[in-house]
């Protein structure tokens, strides 16, 4: 039975790291389509914003889901060797994640400050 939960956590973190990897490839082509279309028309920096702010998101989900996998295959015996690596997996992905967030909230901000001297 216990080979069986391994072999279902491993397909199960496999999948969640398929998923990460597909995010941040949506977003890192997203992201080079629009950055190039931008730079070839010289558009403004505040046309930029929006591009960065959906870059970021998926960055966010593509770190989120690579955290989730590195706790599904450590969910079943792990040894504290496992547990000391996804501690530090996890410090690292969170404080990675906390500013990137940061970074997308201070571009939202000067999206508003912007759009409101923009109404001025």
């Amino acid at each position: 039975m216990a080979e069986i939960a391994h072999a279902l956590a491993e397909y199960i973190a496999l999948g969640v790291n398929i998923l990460a990897i597909g995010a941040i490839a949506i977003g890192s082509v997203q992201g080079a389509i629009g950055l190039c279309r931008l730079l070839l028309f010289k558009a403004h920096e505040d046309e930029l914003r929006p591009v960065w702010l959906a870059f970021g998101r998926w960055l966010v989900a593509g770190l989120t889901f690579q955290l989730a996998a590195d706790i599904v295959e450590t969910t079943l015996a792990p040894s504290w060797d496992d547990i000391g690596k996804l501690a530090a997996i996890a410090a690292i992905r969170t404080a990675l994640n906390f500013f990137l967030d940061r970074d997308m909230e201070t571009l939202r901000e000067r999206g508003k400050v912007r759009a409101e001297e923009a109404k001025d």
